[in-house]
């Protein structure tokens, strides 16, 4: 297994991509069908910048990539097709992100991990969910998402969500991911619309006070 990883480390240097999870994307992508040429989308959690690479190469000089992440990160050598955001995908409003629905959102998101599997996992469900719940207002009717969760025993709720939100939704797992990782992703097609078991929420119309330049 350590040689299957090397190996995309390896290619990810020779390249030109930041880290090897652009390989993820790559892989999510060409089976899943999840980005179109002249697409806008946009990144959550996207440090280094790999996923930004790949999807700003999928969607053309005619699409658009918007990344957003705590971190900052380095816009060098990126594509003109590229914007970034510094600050916290929970907080952010509609307009700071263009005021304009998106065709995907993917998500490499997760949250700190503490060495507690179980509170790993819930919180990474949480993540998930927050993001299904902002998709009603950022992702047009149609559009596909892909989020990245921790599996557990509320992998399979979390997917039933996706699919009352989604005409399909479908775990999976890239060869780019370690085996022992408890990692997968989720890809989803054509946006309905919050379910009514969620119901419907709003962005904030106001700029948040803190993490943001």
């Amino acid at each position: 297994m350590r040689d299957i990883q090397d190996h995309y480390f390896k290619e990810a240097k020779r390249e030109g991509y930041r880290s090897r999870a652009a390989y993820k994307l790559l892989e999510l992508d060409q089976r899943r069908k999840v980005i179109s040429r002249g697409d806008r989308v946009l990144d959550c959690g996207a440090a280094p910048g790999s996923w930004c690479q790949v999807a700003a190469k999928r969607v053309g000089p005619k699409g658009q990539v918007v990344g957003i992440d705590l971190k900052i990160i380095d816009p060098a050598a990126l594509p003109p097709n590229v914007q970034l955001i510094e600050g916290d995908f929970c907080e952010v409003t509609f307009e700071d992100l263009g005021g304009r629905p998106f065709d995907v959102i993917v998500s490499d998101m997760a949250p700190d991990t503490t060495g507690d599997p179980f509170g790993d996992h819930h919180r990474s469900i949480r993540l998930c969910h927050e993001l299904l719940t902002r998709a009603g207002v950022l992702l047009r009717t149609g559009g596909n998402l892909v989020m990245k969760v921790f599996e557990g025993e509320a992998y399979r709720d979390l997917l039933d969500r996706a699919n009352r939100e989604f005409d399909r939704a479908k775990g999976f797992k890239p060869k780019a991911s370690r085996s022992e990782s408890v990692e997968m992703f989720i890809a989803c097609h054509g946006y309905r619309g919050p379910s009514a078991a969620e119901g419907e929420e709003s962005l904030p119309t106001r700029r948040p006070s803190r993490g943001w330049s």
